[in-house]
């Protein structure tokens, strides 16, 4: 589901609320995209380079958004409900289309949110914040008008950082469907969303320092890992990743994600959803299955995939699948679930990985909420006894009795208020 709206049903039903109310409804908006996808060429294939040299990172297309005052900075985030208390300068926000690779390596293109302080600053700190579960290419951070991602992205922008959001694979502009938890994909693509944000700060006169503070929610916590990891492996030396901070990721499918989803410990609206759109998403990845009945149940078996394309509404998709996981799935879904095998096993243990077998060279910190019913705590903690096992630098912090929702905003108003003051003691 969009994060940071709230748990089930209800998270979808405000998100399409706020959305279409704000003007950026589904068709409107896939409107919007034939457009741009028409000026460069007339389809989403057209966008992208036909060259067989991947030259990633490359800047293809930038657009000024909107302007905030500080006065609008804090209006929009009341109005998500997030905290205020860092807000210093208006902002500036851009839409960047840049070109990337996709999961099999190939020439592709994505986009993303910049979001600028207005403080007259030339030398800027990115924050790269990795986003949270989302179906739908409309409500992508660049493409949507309100909602979480921008409310997070334009949090650490008044603060002061330059806020680089990458909308991933195949939302917003990106063409083709999403490439849900992969997170080798999510990486890459943040990666060069970060190459993007730097080649049009330089060209607008400011620069980004080799530091970057990296932090994620949900979906976006193993992909927030995994990209400090790739950049302090070396990807990119005009990079380095300063600190860490993973808010309610899932980091342990196996003993900690998975267990909680096939015991009925989630949200059941969020457990359906999220097993949905696992299995769809995986199966064009990894060839899960060679027809959908073997993995969900009449009648959801015929129409499934589909509600997976891009263009619906979460609310659309959860008024079109079951109230259960029963009724969703196989018994041969749950086992694959339970026991996974093969081509599965292997991938879900790259998923598993982003804690794993790596020394950490900056300060992490975990941050939790102990009523999460999507993403359960023991992801975290799980993540922190792995971290530990190569680092002492890695923190878990509960933040209080709150669910999915709020801990992905409370954790923003932490790891803001944590990224400005290791700015500051430098």
């Amino acid at each position: 589901m969009t994060e940071f709206l709230s748990t089930g049903a209800r998270r979808m039903r405000r998100a399409r609320e706020r959305r279409v109310t704000a003007g950026i409804g589904g068709a409107g908006l896939m409107l919007a995209m034939s457009v741009f996808l028409t000026g460069c060429g007339g389809s989403p294939d057209a966008v992208r380079p036909q060259s067989a040299d991947i030259d990633r990172g490359r800047l293809a297309h930038a657009e000024h958004l909107r302007t905030f005052s500080t006065e609008d900075v804090a209006a929009e985030l009341a109005n998500e409900e997030f905290d205020t208390g860092a807000v210093r300068f208006g902002v500036d926000t851009y839409r960047l289309v840049y070109e990337t690779v996709d999961p099999t390596g190939g020439v592709t293109t994505a986009s993303g949110l910049l979001a600028l302080p207005s403080n007259g600053v030339a030398d800027l700190t990115a924050v790269a914040f990795e986003h949270g579960t989302m179906a739908t290419k409309a409500f992508g951070p660049s493409v949507s008008d309100h909602g979480g991602e921008l409310a997070a992205t334009i949090t650490y922008a008044s603060a002061g950082f330059a806020g680089v959001t990458p909308d991933y694979l195949g939302l917003g502009l990106g063409p083709g469907p999403h490439p849900y938890m992969d997170v080798p994909s999510a990486t890459t693509a943040s990666l060069d969303m970060l190459r993007a944000a730097r080649t049009y700060v330089t060209g607008v006169g400011r620069t980004l320092r080799p530091e970057v503070d990296i932090t994620g929610f949900s979906q976006g916590g193993p992909a927030a890992m995994d990209l400090a990891r790739t950049i302090q492996g070396g990807a990119d030396n005009g990079f380095r990743a300063a600190a860490v901070a993973a808010i309610s990721g899932p980091f342990d499918l196996t003993t900690a994600e998975f267990p909680a989803l096939l015991s009925n410990s989630l949200d059941p609206t969020s457990a359906v959803f999220y097993s949905a759109y696992f299995l769809v998403a995986w199966n064009r990845l990894h060839h899960l299955y060679q027809s959908p009945n073997e993995v969900f149940q009449p009648p959801y078996d015929q129409t499934v995939e589909q509600l997976f394309d891009g263009s619906h509404t979460e609310q659309d998709i959860v008024e079109n699948l079951p109230t259960t996981l029963d009724a969703l799935l196989t018994p041969h879904a749950i086992d694959m679930l339970r026991n996974p095998t093969g081509e599965l096993a292997t991938a879900v243990q790259i998923a598993n990985g982003t804690c794993r077998d790596w020394t950490p060279q900056m300060p992490i910190r975990l941050y939790t909420g102990s009523k999460d019913r999507d993403v359960i705590p023991d992801n975290s903690a799980h993540c922190q006894t792995s971290l530990r096992e190569h680092t002492p630098d890695a923190q878990l912090i509960d933040i209080g009795d709150v669910n999915h929702m709020d801990s992905g905003r409370k954790g923003t108003a932490a790891a803001v208020r944590w990224f400005t003051e290791l700015v500051a003691s430098k």
